[in-house]
């Protein structure tokens, strides 16, 4: 690649000041929102400095390590294939990036991620529905446009050097500690949800944070519950034995095959079974939740199970989920649990048949009902776990999932993660928004729609591959292209679907832009691994691609396409 770093006066970072005096805040957000409403879709620049974060960031193992060495490195021998302008523009540069102390220093950055981590959601947006956005994004596993992983990638790609971009990370992280020790969730992150498999494993890793909050908050909720029914039934309180009502504070009683009255514990709601043997209500107890497993979590689940042959977590959630019912539900059987948790392996009785003949005659379950085939086999993995469970209420049992731990080490991976990694996630999330942006603007225009579908398709074929980040020169050159149907589509549907003319210094820019994305799209299928054919001719997006752009033969004692540098193949290209 051959793209600068590019300079702070391209990207419009006073777009992002924020006045700290109160009487001027409405007045800058306003001005911020304004100036960013201008911008219909991230601008190329942005996606090309991220572009050049992701080839940076290939030597370097941390960002630690990406920002020590940036610190006494200078761009401009990290790029030596840069231009004139691009080196002038760096050589500039270089004076305004000596950070006189710590990063704490830059008002400016620092004023950026406020606006990322406000809580309030003030980050400004752009005047685009994404209510029915396209599965774009999921289909190149990046991340939900306006979310905080774009909103990130936007103001990374903004920064005016990679050190500041690595500076920006750090602070950033600091910030995601400093909200998981307050309760606060990630602004832009859905409070509780768990990780989305098909969003980039970065987005994945903020929902596990943030629905770890939501989860302490029910922890703690239940567990005051809990202390309040065992406080209230030690007093004087009535008993109350339920009759199918939940009071609001309920202090519940269930009458065993005794007659005793046994008080319940860790109460959610009311079924609509009855115990078997004595005929009390069966309530839905409060259980522990799942574990929350992002990609890579469950890659390194499946490959212990496959090594191993442990059950693992499953026995341990199927013997919680029984302790926790059987501390809700006094005088519950097996039968109970199983039609309650797993209601096809109990079959009820057909008044018209005699369902076991062997049973006796009295017995009371003989004419309700039975256990399936497996439940009932010598051995059984719930049986054996049914008679070893003890009725302990899900928030005084042990911790299937600890939070805390959870969350300290996905910070601590945040902290240390790979520079190539971190900045191809925000590419890629980028990227994913800004299409989806291009796209409500582009869908109802009939000259532009097709061309906008070839550029789409390509990108979806493109990051579906294994090694994508190949082609991020050409992703950028197609991104750029999408830019200019947004911003000038007069413009180019005259140098498209017109003829020929001599044309202005501007239009012949335009025009090669378009041979550059004739040459991509022709391309498109060279150097493929075999897996990556076999998923791209299995893939139902792999369609034909325009057919707009035509090749000249290409001149005598020539060099062939494959041997020249872009600049030289897109003179052998013209526009039909």
């Amino acid at each position: 690649m051959a793209y600068a770093i590019f300079d702070e006066n391209i990207c419009f970072m006073s777009e992002r000041e924020v006045h700290d005096s109160k009487d001027s805040e409405s007045s800058a957000t306003m001005e911020e929102s304004k100036l960013r409403d201008t911008d219909v879709i991230p601008p190329a620049s942005v996606m090309k400095q991220l572009a050049v974060a992701v080839e940076a960031g290939k030597r370097y193992m941390t960002m630690k390590d990406f920002l020590a060495s940036s610190r006494g490195s200078s761009p401009i021998m990290e790029r030596a294939s840069l231009s004139l302008s691009a080196v002038k523009s760096l050589v500039l540069r270089e004076k305004d990036d000596k950070f006189a102390g710590e990063f704490g220093a830059d008002d400016k950055v620092l004023s950026l991620i406020n606006l990322l981590l406000d809580a309030e959601g003030h980050y400004p947006g752009r005047k685009v529905d994404f209510a029915n956005a396209s599965s774009l994004p999921k289909d190149i596993h990046g991340a939900p446009p306006e979310s905080f992983i774009v909103n990130l990638a936007d103001v990374t790609g903004r920064l005016k050097s990679l050190r500041k971009m690595a500076l920006l990370w750090c602070k950033i992280v600091v910030e995601l500690r400093r909200l998981w020790s307050e309760g606060q969730y990630i602004p832009g992150i859905p409070p509780d949800q768990i990780p989305d498999l098909n969003s980039c494993l970065l987005y994945q890793q903020l929902q596990v944070i943030n629905r770890c909050i939501s989860r302490k908050k029910r922890s703690i909720a239940a567990t005051e519950a809990l202390d309040s029914v065992v406080r209230l039934a030690s007093s004087n309180t009535d008993v109350r034995v339920d009759k199918g009502t939940l009071p609001a504070t309920p202090v519940l009683y269930a009458k065993v095959s005794t007659g005793e009255l046994i008080l319940r514990l860790g109460v959610d709601s009311l079924s609509d079974l009855t115990m078997l043997e004595t005929g009390e209500p069966i309530y839905t107890p409060v259980m522990q939740e799942e574990p929350l497993l992002t990609e890579d979590l469950i890659k390194e689940t499946e490959e212990l199970v496959l090594r191993t042959g442990s059950l693992g977590a499953g026995c341990s959630q199927l013997l919680s989920d029984m302790q926790a019912f059987k501390a809700a539900n006094p005088g519950c059987i097996l039968e109970d649990f199983v039609r309650w948790h797993s209601p096809p392996d109990w079959m009820e009785c057909d008044t018209n048949d005699v369902i076991n003949e062997t049973l006796d005659a009295n017995d009371s379950l003989s004419g309700r009902g039975q256990l399936s085939t497996r439940m009932q086999k010598e051995g059984n993995l719930w049986r054996e776990l049914w008679e070893t469970s003890k009725p302990v209420p899900a928030v005084r049992q042990t911790p299937l999932f600890d939070e805390d731990l959870a969350v300290e080490s996905i910070l601590d991976n945040l902290e240390d993660i790979l520079p190539h990694e971190l900045f191809k996630q925000l590419f890629i999330s980028l990227l994913g928004s800004g299409l989806v942006s291009a796209e409500a603007t582009l869908s109802n225009n009939s000259n532009l729609s097709k061309l906008f579908c070839d550029c789409k398709e390509y990108v979806i074929v493109t990051c579906q591959r294994s090694n994508w980040v190949e082609k991020i020169d050409e992703l950028c050159q197609v991104y750029e292209t999408v830019e200019t149907m947004v911003l000038s589509p007069d413009e180019v549907i005259r140098i498209t679907f017109q003829p020929e003319e001599p044309t202005a210094a501007p239009a012949n820019e335009l025009k090669s832009r378009f041979k550059r994305l004739s040459l991509i799209f022709r391309n498109k299928d060279k150097q493929l691994s075999p897996q990556d054919q076999k998923n791209q001719e299995e893939s139902p997006l792999r369609q034909p691609f325009s057919s707009m752009f035509s090749k000249k033969p290409p001149k005598h004692g020539s060099p062939s396409p494959a041997d020249k540098p872009v600049s030289s193949v897109e003179n052998d290209w013209t526009i039909v």
